[in-house]
Protein backbone atom coordinates (compact mmCIF):
# COMPACT_ATOMS: atom_id res chain seq x y z
CA UNK A 1 0.00 0.00 0.00
CA UNK A 2 1.25 3.22 -0.60
CA UNK A 3 2.48 6.11 1.68
CA UNK A 4 1.70 8.88 2.40
CA UNK A 5 5.17 10.12 2.28
CA UNK A 6 5.52 8.86 -1.49
CA UNK A 7 4.69 12.52 -2.32
CA UNK A 8 7.36 13.98 -0.82
CA UNK A 9 10.73 14.44 -2.55
CA UNK A 10 13.22 11.25 -2.17
CA UNK A 11 15.79 11.87 0.89
CA UNK A 12 13.56 14.63 2.48
CA UNK A 13 10.89 13.53 5.20
CA UNK A 14 7.23 14.80 5.27
CA UNK A 15 8.13 17.47 8.01
CA UNK A 16 10.97 18.99 6.35
CA UNK A 17 9.28 19.53 3.07
CA UNK A 18 6.67 21.50 5.03
CA UNK A 19 9.43 23.95 6.06
CA UNK A 20 11.35 24.13 3.30
CA UNK A 21 12.23 27.59 2.22
CA UNK A 22 10.02 29.98 0.47
CA UNK A 23 12.24 29.95 -2.67
CA UNK A 24 11.27 26.15 -2.90
CA UNK A 25 7.17 26.21 -2.06
CA UNK A 26 5.00 26.29 -5.16
CA UNK A 27 3.85 29.78 -5.95
CA UNK A 28 0.27 30.80 -5.03
CA UNK A 29 -2.12 31.84 -7.45
CA UNK A 30 -2.32 35.46 -8.31
CA UNK A 31 -4.29 37.83 -6.48
CA UNK A 32 -6.40 40.08 -7.73
CA UNK A 33 -4.34 43.18 -6.82
CA UNK A 34 -0.21 42.90 -5.91
CA UNK A 35 0.49 43.69 -1.91
CA UNK A 36 3.69 44.46 -0.81
CA UNK A 37 5.28 41.00 0.89
CA UNK A 38 4.65 41.12 4.33
CA UNK A 39 7.09 40.52 7.45
CA UNK A 40 6.83 38.64 10.13
CA UNK A 41 5.86 39.99 13.45
CA UNK A 42 5.52 39.07 17.23
CA UNK A 43 3.94 41.25 19.86
CA UNK A 44 4.48 39.88 23.56
CA UNK A 45 1.63 41.40 25.99
CA UNK A 46 3.82 44.56 27.90
CA UNK A 47 1.70 46.56 30.26
CA UNK A 48 4.20 49.26 29.53
CA UNK A 49 3.16 49.11 25.68
CA UNK A 50 -0.16 50.71 26.15
CA UNK A 51 -0.56 54.63 24.93
CA UNK A 52 -2.90 57.04 24.76
CA UNK A 53 -1.71 58.83 21.77
CA UNK A 54 -4.12 56.61 19.83
CA UNK A 55 -7.62 57.73 18.86
CA UNK A 56 -10.04 58.42 21.71
CA UNK A 57 -8.63 60.22 25.11
CA UNK A 58 -10.68 57.56 27.20
CA UNK A 59 -8.32 54.11 25.96
CA UNK A 60 -4.88 53.06 25.85
CA UNK A 61 -3.65 51.17 23.09
CA UNK A 62 -1.38 48.68 22.46
CA UNK A 63 -0.25 48.43 18.61
CA UNK A 64 0.00 44.51 17.67
CA UNK A 65 2.95 45.61 14.49
CA UNK A 66 0.89 45.12 11.59
CA UNK A 67 0.42 47.53 10.26
CA UNK A 68 4.27 47.92 9.63
CA UNK A 69 4.25 44.31 8.78
CA UNK A 70 1.65 44.82 6.12
CA UNK A 71 2.93 47.77 4.64
CA UNK A 72 -0.63 49.26 6.13
CA UNK A 73 -2.80 47.15 4.69
CA UNK A 74 -4.02 46.21 8.78
CA UNK A 75 -4.00 47.53 11.41
CA UNK A 76 -4.35 45.53 15.29
CA UNK A 77 -4.45 46.73 18.36
CA UNK A 78 -5.96 45.98 21.70
CA UNK A 79 -7.42 49.10 23.21
CA UNK A 80 -8.10 49.20 27.50
CA UNK A 81 -10.66 51.42 28.06
CA UNK A 82 -10.05 54.06 31.11
CA UNK A 83 -12.37 54.08 33.95
CA UNK A 84 -14.51 54.86 34.84
CA UNK A 85 -16.91 55.73 31.78
CA UNK A 86 -17.89 58.98 31.67
CA UNK A 87 -21.01 59.50 28.86
CA UNK A 88 -20.17 63.48 28.26
CA UNK A 89 -16.19 62.00 26.97
CA UNK A 90 -17.39 58.71 25.32
CA UNK A 91 -21.03 58.96 24.14
CA UNK A 92 -20.75 60.03 20.51
CA UNK A 93 -21.94 59.14 17.65
CA UNK A 94 -19.35 58.42 14.71
CA UNK A 95 -18.74 55.82 11.79
CA UNK A 96 -15.32 54.94 10.44
CA UNK A 97 -14.44 54.72 6.65
CA UNK A 98 -13.19 51.25 6.71
CA UNK A 99 -12.92 48.33 4.54
CA UNK A 100 -13.25 45.93 7.43
CA UNK A 101 -13.50 46.35 11.21
CA UNK A 102 -13.50 43.44 13.46
CA UNK A 103 -13.75 43.79 17.58
CA UNK A 104 -13.30 41.00 20.06
CA UNK A 105 -13.52 41.36 23.46
CA UNK A 106 -10.92 40.29 25.96
CA UNK A 107 -12.15 41.19 29.31
CA UNK A 108 -15.35 43.07 31.12
CA UNK A 109 -17.68 44.13 28.81
CA UNK A 110 -19.21 47.05 26.17
CA UNK A 111 -22.63 48.51 25.93
CA UNK A 112 -22.67 50.17 22.17
CA UNK A 113 -25.52 51.26 20.00
CA UNK A 114 -25.25 50.60 16.61
CA UNK A 115 -27.48 52.15 13.62
CA UNK A 116 -30.33 49.54 12.66
CA UNK A 117 -28.96 47.24 15.45
CA UNK A 118 -30.33 49.05 18.30
CA UNK A 119 -28.04 48.66 21.84
CA UNK A 120 -26.18 45.76 22.05
CA UNK A 121 -24.11 44.15 25.35
CA UNK A 122 -21.00 42.66 24.38
CA UNK A 123 -19.13 40.88 26.88
CA UNK A 124 -15.93 39.18 27.42
CA UNK A 125 -15.69 36.52 24.21
CA UNK A 126 -17.87 38.31 22.58
CA UNK A 127 -17.21 39.08 18.28
CA UNK A 128 -18.68 42.00 15.93
CA UNK A 129 -17.54 42.94 12.40
CA UNK A 130 -18.42 47.05 12.03
CA UNK A 131 -19.42 47.45 8.52
CA UNK A 132 -18.34 50.40 7.25
CA UNK A 133 -19.83 53.78 7.56
CA UNK A 134 -22.28 52.19 10.51
CA UNK A 135 -22.78 54.84 12.91
CA UNK A 136 -22.70 53.49 16.52
CA UNK A 137 -22.00 55.14 19.90
CA UNK A 138 -20.30 53.63 23.23
CA UNK A 139 -22.90 53.65 26.05
CA UNK A 140 -21.25 52.78 28.95
CA UNK A 141 -17.89 49.43 29.84
CA UNK A 142 -16.87 47.88 32.91
CA UNK A 143 -13.73 49.22 34.47
CA UNK A 144 -11.68 46.28 33.11
CA UNK A 145 -12.61 45.91 29.54
CA UNK A 146 -9.95 45.52 27.22
CA UNK A 147 -11.07 45.04 22.99
CA UNK A 148 -8.79 43.47 20.13
CA UNK A 149 -9.74 45.74 17.02
CA UNK A 150 -9.18 44.65 13.79
CA UNK A 151 -9.14 47.33 10.85
CA UNK A 152 -8.30 47.20 7.06
CA UNK A 153 -6.73 49.61 5.95
CA UNK A 154 -4.43 50.96 8.78
CA UNK A 155 -4.73 54.49 8.09
CA UNK A 156 -8.80 54.77 7.71
CA UNK A 157 -10.86 57.89 8.71
CA UNK A 158 -13.08 58.65 11.55
CA UNK A 159 -16.21 60.70 10.92
CA UNK A 160 -17.67 62.57 14.18
CA UNK A 161 -21.05 63.16 13.77
CA UNK A 162 -21.69 65.18 17.27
Amino acid sequence: MPRAKAKVKAGRSARTARWQSPAKRPVPAARPKARPAQRFTVSHHRDEDFRTDGLRAYAKYRDLGLSRATHGMVQAHVIRLLPPFRREEVSKRHYHDVEFQMVYVLKGWLETELEGEGAIVMKEGSCWIQPSGIEHTVLGYSDNCEVLEIVLPADFKTVELE
